[in-house]
């Protein structure tokens, strides 16, 4: 047995975000626990619908096909549910076709401790708490929100990100928070050549970088799009940035500040990830969204 993925890229994904158990967490919240363990025992044989994360995941599962060979991408379950009660999650998983075969079942407890034991580069849950630690300990990390966007049936996996606080630190929007734009964009201006310090999803972003290289340019089926407010002359720290890390971004956009939704619908996300609650709102009708609760935007 491997004692670790080597340079797989592997993501963590709980099983409420994988499949919608919105009934059944639903008779844990009005009648509690017990009541909860019984109905999915009751209901194992019973297929789960896909939750938010799951075209995702198929898309993520599909690489490994494109490659051959040893697998590239690890997807593993984490859940808050027993092994008894998490029958039903597995036995959907099967019926589907997901290759997943490893899982932490966590009896109650948050599924957050194993996300580093596993060598995870990236964590997607619907419950927030689970999500804030698993950032506090250095996991790229996000709170899948409930979306109305619709699926894009192909094979190409598209992903966006902001940029402050999110693959950037929180550095930059901190002084704009507290100082306002003249001052954010007068320090952007003075430290363009120096680059910024790595967010949350930089080292995720890196292990996609790598992921990426290992097909040709035309037939890759991975894409990667950097949304921000940032607008001229506070671009060139982004650019300068990146090109520090050694990491291409296939699309850039710089909006000035104008709403994230629809240029995520017209790039064709099939997740974007931001720090802010109001671009998250605007984005998720459009394209599914994880929030970030990282950095000065989410500090009480």
């Amino acid at each position: 047995m491997p004692t670790n993925f080597g340079d797989k890229l592997v993501i963590a994904i709980s099983s409420r975000a994988l499949f919608n158990l919105d009934e059944s967490h639903q008779v844990y919240e009005d009648q509690g626990l017990d009541s909860y363990s019984q109905y999915q025992v009751e209901h194992e044989d019973e297929i789960l619908a896909p939750g938010e994360a799951f075209p995702l995941v198929k898309k993520l599962l599909r690489i490994n096909e494109k490659l051959g060979g040893e697998p590239r991408v690890e997807v593993i379950l984490l859940s808050r549910n027993s092994a008894d009660t998490g029958l039903r999650v597995f036995n959907s998983i099967e019926h589907h076709k997901l290759n997943i075969s490893r899982a932490a079942f966590c009896g109650g407890e948050s599924p957050y401790r194993y996300v580093a034991a596993f060598g995870c580069h990236l964590f997607l849950s619907t419950n927030a708490e689970d999500v804030r630690n698993a950032l506090d300990h250095g996991i790229a990390a996000a709170t899948l929100l409930s979306s109305g966007a619709e699926d894009r049936d192909d094979d190409e996996l598209r992903f966006a990100f902001d940029g402050d606080a999110v693959l950037f630190s929180d550095e930059s929007e901190r002084i704009y928070k507290e100082s306002g734009l003249e001052a954010f964009t007068e320090n952007e201006i003075t430290a363009a050549k120096q680059p910024m310090s790595g967010g949350p999803f930089k080292h995720f972003l890196q292990a996609l970088h790598g992921l990426q290289a290992e097909f040709p340019p035309k037939t890759c089926p991975i894409r990667t799009a950097l949304v921000t407010a940032r607008s001229a002359p506070a671009h060139e720290r982004v650019v300068r940035t990146l090109r520090t890390w050694g990491i291409r971004i296939d699309e850039s956009l710089f909006l000035g500040g104008l709403n994230k939704g629809a240029f995520l619908k017209s790039y064709g996300a099939d997740v974007f990830f931001d720090d802010q609650q109001t671009h998250c709102e605007s984005a998720k009708s459009h394209v599914a969204t994880g929030h970030v609760p990282h950095g000065v935007a989410n500090e009480n």
